[in-house]
């Protein structure tokens, strides 16, 4: 069988860009069970209620939703159980430096496969306060208007 290249998604997180002003991201493996993998191939998950923190030097994803495996055994795997995710060490160090500032969070933006191994994107983010979402809806807005009136001129 050909191994898989490329990126394949399973689950974006676009309420945390809705939310969070996202200042940067970095990507890192999952330590995954061979049920979660399996799961995750059939593009079942869930990034809605989930952060990451850092523990003992090391980063967790929590309160990702993974659904057990419908074809698993004794061997199926908690569906929100928290998991290690690797980064290097360099890395780590800059997410503590950051998130030790005084408003700043991980959250998970993206849960995807890429050359066949699952990866997680997260980022380093401020929340936003109201004014600022509709600040960014009206400007989408504004964009999408001057789109239509420019695809309507050149026709």
């Amino acid at each position: 069988m050909p191994r898989e290249t490329g990126r394949k998604n399973i689950a974006q997180n676009k309420r945390a860009r809705h939310d969070f002003h996202i200042e940067d991201t970095y990507e890192a493996g999952l330590v995954l069970m061979g049920t979660e993998v399996k799961s995750l191939r059939a593009g079942r998950a869930s990034l809605a209620d989930g952060y990451a923190m850092v523990k003992d030097d090391e980063v967790w994803l929590m309160n990702i939703h993974i659904p057990e495996y419908h074809m698993g055994t004794w061997t199926n795997h908690a569906a929100r159980r928290p998991r290690k995710l690797l980064l290097h060490r360099r890395e780590i160090g800059k997410i503590i430096a950051k998130t030790k500032e005084s408003g700043l969070t991980l959250v998970p933006l993206a849960l995807y496969f890429k050359d066949g191994r699952a990866k997680v994107e997260i980022g380093v983010a401020r929340g936003k306060k109201t004014w600022d979402k509709r600040h960014d809806l009206a400007e989408q807005q504004a964009k999408r208007e001057m789109a239509r009136a420019l695809r309507h001129r050149n026709r």
